[in-house]
């Protein structure tokens, strides 16, 4: 969606898209807007609201863009699926991915129609750190829930990634005195835990 500019079907999809995600969580969406100030962000509370009467089983809550931002620095757990436009988007994706620790470690889609999504860390496709160790390993188990359907496989690895950050870290993400592995090494040690899970 474009910022500040959108149209009723693009709204209508990605809020299906929301609460068809929060189905399969733990069924609730707060949709973030400044409709307090901005027209096209009533625009999309309204649409949001219309398009939620379809889930009736899925919470939903309004939230102004300032709120989010805080809330998610005061209580990150709150949240279940955030839906909101691009340019809030951006921000509060931002904001979570740093509340995590780094920049690097949450993964990030955009989903289309269907089951087609492109999958990458949350700053996006980054070319400026290609080529220097660094990668995202849990897009790949958003690409094997999303696109491809394998829920105990991306469990698999979201679990497998838990577990090697218990014992080594990234040089993003530094603490604790743990060893501090290469991408190449943290993600054999991701692979290896994520073979013994699914063996």
């Amino acid at each position: 969606i474009r910022d500040r500019s959108y149209t009723v079907p693009e709204v209508e999809r990605i809020a299906r898209t929301a609460f068809k995600l929060a189905g399969r969580r733990h069924g609730r969406v707060v949709s973030v807007d400044k409709a307090n100030v901005l027209e096209t962000s009533r625009v999309w509370r309204e649409t949001v609201a219309r398009v939620s009467r379809e889930f009736p089983d899925i919470a939903l809550e309004h939230m102004y863009v300032d709120n989010a931002a805080m809330q998610l620095v005061r209580n990150p757990s709150q949240f279940d699926v955030i839906v909101t436009g691009n340019l809030f988007g951006d921000i509060l994706s931002d904001e979570s991915s740093m509340i995590s620790g780094s920049i690097g470690l949450l993964p990030s889609a955009s989903l289309g129609d269907g089951k087609f999504g492109l999958y990458e860390p949350i700053h996006g496709s980054a070319p400026d750190i290609a080529g220097k160790g660094l990668a995202a390993i849990l897009s790949v188990a958003m690409l094997l829930r999303y696109t491809f359907g394998l829920s105990e496989e991306a469990a698999a690895v979201e679990q497998a990634v838990g577990q090697a950050l218990e014992t080594a870290r990234t040089p993003d993400i530094q603490c604790g005195g743990l060893p501090v592995y290469t991408t190449a090494q943290m993600g054999g040690l991701v692979a290896e835990n994520a073979l013994k899970l699914l063996s």
